[in-house]
């Protein structure tokens, strides 16, 4: 049994890390803040039920002092797990979250003694273009550099974000396609797999100090497969509307001109530079000889698939977490 330090254990993945790490007998302290989740809706008593079995300290994991005083407070813990991760992307965001506040998190357990840290990273850093990939590059080079045992997790799409959609197809309206809907493909992974795989890094020797690329079970889906596999749930039949990616283009630009003379169009514009990255380039591994991204080098874990999820959606059985800053589709 290890003594576990966990930040961002309020967001899906850290929820269901948070039960992964209990239900193999590890001891949890998560540092949260007085007002958690998505527009800062969870009070402590909501946080207290979502990470149930963990202590929770309350504190502001972006102040030096506040992490020290209100979340280690000196005391001995064997590991240190992040799922801490920016809401937006935006680049004042990305280098406040992805970056400082892991790089001050990285400090103090390096001082509190803390010998390992698991880190949740994203597989989009492997072709860096947005503020926060290059930040979250800049930190996990400083976590491999640490001295620490490390582990940087990169999955690829998450259930909840391959399922915005859904209100729309429930309206009657198409699924909506940017090119032909067969421009990207990745191995969607589920909350609880995705936590099953953070937490054995603590004890799997082969997940020490590497890179760990990871994806759901089954084949690389298209965006396409994707849209066909929710209809198939929902009983409907498919019907798709195609976006041109010239679109997203001249959005972004747009965007980008205003952004020069109104700061808010700025942040839209880096939005738009995120959704356009998703929608034109695949999650999975990049094959370093050919250049292009390759469905068998990408490994598989778990058992949950994405039509699993979509069934339980259908009927009612799991429920769309709110996505916040991440939602695109209404």
């Amino acid at each position: 049994m290890a003594r576990v330090f966990v930040v961002g254990a309020t967001g899906t993945i850290g929820q269901a890390s948070v039960r992964a790490l209990r239900q193999r007998g590890h001891s949890v302290v998560c540092l949260v803040r007085p007002q958690a989740g998505v527009g800062g809706q969870l009070r402590p008593a909501d946080t207290e039920r979502l990470l149930a079995g963990a202590e929770l300290r309350i504190g502001d994991v972006t102040d030096p002092a506040a992490l020290r005083r209100d979340g280690l407070r000196g005391e001995r813990f064997d590991a240190v797990l992040s799922c801490l991760a920016s809401r937006t992307g935006a680049p004042r965001d990305a280098w406040a979250i992805d970056h400082a506040a892991h790089v001050d998190l990285l400090a103090a357990a390096r001082e509190a003694g803390v010998g390992q840290m698991v880190l949740l990273s994203a597989l989009c850093v492997q072709k860096p273009r947005l503020a926060f990939q290059h930040a979250k590059l800049a930190f996990e080079r400083e976590l491999m550099a640490s001295g620490l045992s490390w582990s940087v997790v990169r999955p690829t799409a998450y259930f909840k974000s391959l399922s915005g959609q859904l209100a729309r197809l429930r309206r009657g309206q198409p699924f909506l396609l940017f090119g032909d809907g067969n421009l990207t493909a990745c191995k969607p992974i589920s909350d609880d797999d995705l936590a099953a795989y953070l937490a054995d890094c603590l004890h799997d020797p082969a997940r020490r100090n590497r890179i760990l690329p990871i994806g759901g079970p089954g084949p690389a889906l298209t965006a396409r497969q994707q849209g066909e596999l929710l209809f198939e749930a929902l009983g409907l039949p498919p019907r798709f509307k195609q976006v041109p990616v010239g679109l997203m283009d001249a959005i972004v630009g747009t965007l980008g001109l205003l952004g020069r003379v109104w700061p808010a169009a700025a942040d839209k514009a880096e939005l738009a530079r995120i959704g356009r990255y998703y929608a034109t380039e695949s999650m999975l591994v990049l094959d370093p000889v050919t250049g292009r991204y390759a469905e068998h080098l990408t490994p598989s874990t778990g058992r949950q698939t994405l039509a699993d999820f979509y069934a339980a959606l259908a009927c009612g059985e799991a429920r769309l977490p709110e996505r916040g800053d991440h939602a695109v589709f209404r």
